[in-house]
């Protein structure tokens, strides 16, 4: 069979798995890179060429530069600066949206959002909004500084290794600012002026609280509840006040699901009950009912070594040395799980929460699904809010380490001032070589985090955990299937269909539908996945135009980082989907204006920025 039908074939095979979504983005891209292998597109001394790509090395090591300003505070000085105290919605958003737009366009762009989280959270209570009508304009700014420079996103630098490939240089450092800048600047004024207006309002924001979707929590019938004796359904009927139900019953261990009415409850029962997080409380204490881990914490003296996962119950000995030890102060703290955390697909059972962190597990909020499965059995996924009781020293630790981030407004921290320094030299220092041109952009950057580590800046475990390493493999697995597409024709054979069929010859029209076609696939898949697949077709479509190739490549990199249209398009959409009580749906609400907007504005600039 002809082997570009072969590399075609592939291709959206590939794409189907990534908008079917039932597998990680890592995993269809490996699955890719096999059958390319088996099919004999890829050369086989060529299949882990990817992994030494220069957009490879330079995405993990600005990862571990951007979590060095995290970790020591640099960011938090920016922010506490930066943002004003008092002042109205509008010029709070646009301080807010600029912030984010400035910081993603030097580092990762979920660690922006994670850092202005509890900010922003903090100005939707101020102004008595709903938290996702702060959320999402923030998410979005982040998506849009993506666009203003070569480490922005990953999709740049998957763009600028396509042009050192075609052309042989790469984009430089600040070639994407005029372009990106512009856009970026209109888009945070509709965001701040006018599109958070059209944000769907799930719920006014109190005082205290936000919307996080629906908690699932398991309450305890404890010896002095007044549910004993109760029927199931007068106990339905008092949570209904609330908006509240019990969607299974577990008892002596067994699971029932849609338990029956009638059924009167005993002591030590367990209810899996569904909940609003503002009324969650008050439903238990109506009835007497416990958390089923609300149990006294006592601090232990040193750090506990790993153990065997807890029982559900506590042992004899537990409740004798509870009793001998003095309870300690703690809180309850609401995180929510950031992309590429560890705790992804883990479940609390085997995350030993209260023999490592010392902290207790009370409620899972997973805003769009329902789910009968225990919480302790219940696999996390990014966007899910845990509601854990703890010492706050401990949460912290815990959120650390586990990749979450704490929605509430916490004290301006920088525990080492010198490190902060540090971290923020040795970041300019990275972007000042790289857009000189005296070292590559991977070569920058490396000897950036080699820098950090010398200097003692983070530990050199912190190294591995700052690499969101499901992105390494995405990019490493696709780019040789995506040079597959330029080497057995197929790229020039799509760019032929888009021209013939799609823009008639027409240089202006092909590029808009290659930016549209790159943006709609930007809101179904990854956009460094989109970048990789789309950036072959763009050069093929330019060379048979016989124009500017730099034209359509930056079409490429504008329509990746346009995913404003779906919560799964960007990792940064799909952690505000919790915390913001949002619906599949109601991104598009102010994504299509905003993308449509971009078009419209992106095809006068890119021309005259990037002439054909």
């Amino acid at each position: 069979m002809n082997s570009a039908l072969l590399a075609i074939g592939v291709l959206l095979l590939t794409l189907g798995l990534f908008i079917y979504g039932r597998w990680r983005h890592d995993v269809v891209a490996v699955i890719a890179l096999i059958l390319s292998s088996v099919l004999g597109l890829v050369p086989t001394d060529a299949v882990f060429s990817g992994f030494s790509h220069p957009a490879v090395v330079t995405v993990a090591c600005v990862l571990i530069l951007s979590y060095a300003l995290q970790q020591t505070g640099a960011i938090d000085v920016l922010a506490e600066r930066v943002l004003p105290k008092k002042s109205n919605v509008t010029v709070s958003l646009l301080a807010l949206t600029a912030l984010a737009a400035f910081l993603s366009g030097f580092m990762n762009n979920v660690g922006a959002l994670a850092l202005l989280m509890p900010v922003s959270l903090q100005v939707a209570q101020r102004h008595n909004l709903p938290a996702g009508q702060i959320l999402m304009p923030v998410s979005f700014a982040t998506i849009l500084g993506g666009m203003t420079t070569l480490i922005g996103t990953p999709s740049n630098l998957i763009v600028s290794g396509y042009r050192a490939e075609a052309i042989g240089q790469p984009f430089k450092m600040f070639d994407f600012t005029p372009l990106g800048v512009s856009l970026a600047i209109a888009g945070v004024l509709f965001i701040s002026l006018i599109g958070w207006r059209l944000i769907p309002v799930r719920q006014r924001a109190h005082a205290d609280a936000f919307e996080t979707g629906s908690y699932l929590t398991e309450a305890r019938v404890s010896e002095d509840s007044k549910a004993i004796g109760m029927r199931l359904s007068e106990v339905q009927e008092i949570l209904a006040t609330t908006d509240s139900q019990v969607l299974a019953l577990i008892r002596e261990n067994t699971t029932i699901q849609s338990p029956s009415p009638i059924l009167q409850l005993q002591q030590n029962d367990i209810l899996l009950i569904e909940s609003d997080p503002d009324v969650l409380a008050k439903n238990l204490d109506v009835l007497n009912l416990v958390f089923h881990e609300d149990r006294i914490l006592a601090m232990p003296t040193d750090e506990p070594e790993a153990s065997p996962a807890p029982s559900s119950e506590p042992s004899e000995d537990t409740k004798s040395a509870e009793k001998k030890q003095p309870p300690v102060h703690t809180e309850l703290s609401e995180l929510v799980i950031l992309p590429g955390s560890s705790l992804i697909g883990r479940t609390a059972s085997n995350l030993r929460l209260r023999a490592l962190y010392h902290v207790n597990l009370l409620a899972i909020s997973r805003q769009g699904t329902r789910s009968r499965t225990r919480l302790r059995n219940m696999p996390l996924r990014t966007g899910d809010v845990l509601l854990l009781q703890g010492p706050e020293d401990r949460i912290s630790n815990f959120a650390s380490n586990g990749g979450c981030a704490i929605l509430a407004a916490r004290a301006l921290r920088v525990p080492d001032r010198r490190k902060m320094l540090l971290a923020n030299g040795i970041m300019v220092l990275s972007v000042a070589l790289a857009a000189s041109g005296l070292l590559s952009a991977a070569l920058s950057f490396m000897l950036g985090v080699l820098l950090l580590l010398l200097f003692n800046v983070i530990a050199l475990r912190q190294i591995y955990n700052a690499v969101d390493w499901s992105v390494i493999v995405l990019l490493a697995a696709l780019i040789p299937v995506a040079q597959a597409l330029e080497s057995t024709q197929a790229a020039a054979q799509i760019a032929n269909l888009l021209l013939e069929y799609g823009a008639q010859g027409n240089a202006i029209l092909a590029l808009a539908l290659i930016m549209v076609t790159t943006m709609l696939l930007s809101d179904l898949m990854n956009n460094a996945a989109t970048a990789t697949v789309m950036s072959p077709v763009a050069l093929g479509t330019a060379q048979q135009l016989d124009v500017n190739p730099d034209t359509f490549l930056m079409a490429i990199v504008i329509g990746a980082s346009c995913a404003f249209l779906t919560p799964i398009g960007h990792q940064n959409n799909t952690l505000i989907l919790g915390p913001g009580g949002f619906r599949f749906n109601d991104y598009w609400r102010m994504g299509l204006p905003l993308d449509l907007l971009i078009v419209a504005l992106t095809l006068p600039l890119v021309l005259y920025f990037w002439p054909l």
